[in-house]
């Protein structure tokens, strides 16, 4: 249930591999029956109101969100939950981007062998985790592109290309996967190069000064560290 890039995605990657239906937020009195999974890929705001719509049969009823709770999905007796952890840009590059996804997966085990026919690597997120879990993917995903920002503003006023940082920073996850942060942590904070971080600052414009401490104090903390007085 849902037309848009979620619900678009996962019908185009289930073609071939189940029977499936996408339908509109039309009349959903009737959507959970004759069917074993009814899918509510709507916004998280409506995902309530949809499941209560659904007058109650042998499908278990599911929802696609990484925060909302299952309990949203009363009244149904049998309820789950499948967060792919990859963005949907589109129903074409979303269906491709889903199969072999990491997915979050919660409630009736019926959503893993969705998971399987979508080819995806799952994890159980306890219901009591789910607001720090989307937290956490948050924090992964649009934190990281908040901080490529950051890079991206400043290599444009050098006037050099910006690909060469995205590299770098690439090539840090890479090692990160591999090794762990801690590992993987460089740079002068994890050297102790004070000097250089007050060079640093003497060179960001102050409107950078707020992002670039917050993220040397917590490189300062993976690395057992406390930064000096004058940059605390």
């Amino acid at each position: 249930m849902g037309r848009g890039r979620a619900g678009g995605s996962l019908a185009a990657a289930l073609a071939g591999r189940a029977e499936v239906e996408l339908c509109g937020r039309g009349d959903l009195s009737a959507a959970a029956q004759g069917t074993d999974l009814l899918v509510l890929a709507v916004p998280d705001r409506e995902i309530a109101a949809c499941a209560a719509s659904a007058v109650p049969g042998d499908a278990v009823v599911a929802h696609v969100s990484g925060v909302t709770p299952l309990s949203a999905l009363a009244p149904h007796a049998r309820v789950a939950s499948l967060h792919p952890l990859v963005s949907l840009p589109d129903a074409s590059e979303g269906a491709r981007r889903l199969r072999g996804a990491w997915m979050a997966i919660d409630g009736d085990p019926l959503i893993e062998e969705l998971a399987r026919l979508l080819g995806g690597r799952t994890f159980r997120v306890a219901e009591a985790d789910r607001a720090l879990y989307h937290a956490t993917a948050s924090i992964a995903a649009n934190h990281l592109v908040a901080l490529m920002a950051q890079v991206e503003r400043l290599a444009a006023s050098m006037h050099v290309p910006v690909r060469p940082f995205l590299d770098l920073a690439a090539g840090a996850l890479a090692n990160t996967a591999e090794a762990g942060a801690a590992a993987a942590l460089t740079g002068p904070v994890s050297r102790q190069d004070w000097d250089a971080v007050r060079h640093h600052l003497g060179a960001l414009p102050a409107e950078e000064h707020e992002l670039y401490l917050t993220l040397a104090r917590a490189a300062a903390t993976l690395a057992g560290l406390g930064l000096p007085d004058d940059l605390a």
